[in-house]
């Protein structure tokens, strides 16, 4: 397997003017699409999509294809697409990329994905600090309509499709595909109890699809260059291009569009130039906030795929790699990502409510020299009785770094409570 810089996503991010429709039907933008609805079957395009091996973006990694076949074929209700572009996740920021450089390349996507799963109304869901996106997002949509690309009877096809775009108000816990629902339907964005799933029961009671906006933008690259294209590129078994995002103690940090299957030291010490300073490599953090710390030997020895990723025990998530160096002080750290989840907790589920709450206070007297031996085993409790136990998935995304920080890096607590112990207590 050769692995590559590839350019498929970012393509075109790099040329002027780029989010302008002119330039992309130069590019040969929207063909895909017009073809698809012309002359292939939704089932076809469902089947396409489900060999290309092409798994969701947003974090669970699930099968695309598979995802949409849950849809029902016969229903006498109204089916939605929803984009979950609410990228919220600390340390991530490829969605954005596409929204500001490229936008007709996701509503190319949306068009396909529309017609495969048989739905006439899209909603694409920003965040609402995406000024730019949602400007950008907003002029393609008005683009497209003039054109004809959306609307009633695109092209004389007999297919239809309304695209709205619907903006969040900065909750975190809207990235969470029911919370997302409740959301547009102007309910209180608490996330709902599967099942039924969002395929079968989503907006307004109706089969809905939820993908991210990475997953869509895909969609016209699998249609134009088949199925066999996608799966033969990166890992075998997570197959694809993706927009990588370094942030932190590195030199060069920013987005890196690459296979999967890439070794992750390569990527720190090649395209991000390396620790800053010179300094050496303490921990990093795969998939976005929500996963677990790998050590220096751990990432030395990865590659960037589902797979390798879920062998050391963490996950690939939303491709956020987060680099720490040696002189980052990780029960801090570790206090300043439980404060964002405390933060971010919707309230709806009591472990979580009052569970990350409590963990900041625990973390706290670590920080202020009042923590002690005991302390370390009530987070591990803790988290046991969190994880697991709560409607979405916020909490156990909140107890996976937490957990591994304390197994992993307990000398640092430990030093803290020895650094504070009175001369002469053993």
């Amino acid at each position: 397997m050769t692995l590559k810089h590839s350019k498929v996503l970012s393509a075109r991010f790099d040329k002027e003017n780029s989010q302008a429709l002119a330039g992309y039907r130069e590019d040969g933008g929207y063909e895909t699409f017009l073809s698809v609805i012309k002359q292939k079957q939704p089932d076809e395009v469902i089947d396409i999509v489900k060999r290309s091996g092409l798994h969701g973006r947003g974090g669970a990694g699930f099968s695309t294809g598979t995802k949409w076949s849950f849809v029902p074929k016969q229903t006498d209700k109204p089916i939605y697409l929803c984009v979950n572009g609410d990228e919220s996740e600390p340390g991530t920021f490829k969605d954005r990329q596409v929204l500001e450089f490229d936008p007709h390349q996701l509503l190319e996507g949306v068009g396909i994905t529309c017609f495969a799963v048989r739905a006439k109304v899209c909603y694409v869901y920003l965040r609402v600090e995406f000024a730019k996106g949602i400007r950008a997002v907003q002029h393609a949509i008005d683009e497209a309509y003039a054109a004809g690309l959306f609307g009633q009877d695109i092209d004389g096809s007999g297919f239809s499709l309304d695209v709205h775009l619907h903006t969040g108000a900065g909750a975190y816990i809207c990235g969470e595909e029911t919370s997302l629902l409740n959301s547009i339907e102007g309910a209180r964005p608490y996330p709902r109890n599967k099942p039924p799933f969002p395929a079968v029961e989503g907006l307004w009671g109706c089969p809905t699809v939820i993908n991210n906006v990475e997953t869509i933008a895909n969609v016209p690259h699998i249609l134009k260059h088949g199925a066999e294209w996608h799966a033969g590129l990166g890992h075998p078994e997570d197959p694809g291009s993706r927009l990588w995002c370094v942030s932190g103690h590195v030199a060069k940090p920013g987005w890196f569009e690459l296979e999967t299957g890439y070794p992750l030291q390569e990527l720190i010490d090649g395209p991000c130039g390396g620790i800053r300073g010179g300094k050496q490599l303490k921990a990093i953090i795969p998939g976005g906030s929500s996963s677990k710390v790998l050590l220096p030997d751990e990432v030395r020895k990865v590659t960037m795929d589902t797979p390798g990723i879920r062998a050391l025990g963490s996950s690939l998530g939303s491709a956020g790699i987060i680099v720490l160096d040696e002189d980052t002080d990780m029960v801090d750290a570790c206090l300043n990502l439980m404060k964002f989840y405390a933060h971010e907790s919707c309230g709806q589920c009591t472990p979580c409510r009052e569970g990350t709450p409590w963990i900041v206070k625990i973390l706290q007297r670590f920080m202020d020299g009042e923590g002690k031996a005991s302390d370390l085993d009530l987070l591990l409790d803790l988290a046991e009785n969190i994880e697991g136990r709560t409607v979405c998935a916020l909490a156990d995304g909140a107890m996976w770094p937490l957990t591994s920080i304390v197994i992993k890096f307990r000398h640092e607590f430990e030093a803290k409570i020895a650094a504070n112990q009175p001369v002469g207590v053993a």
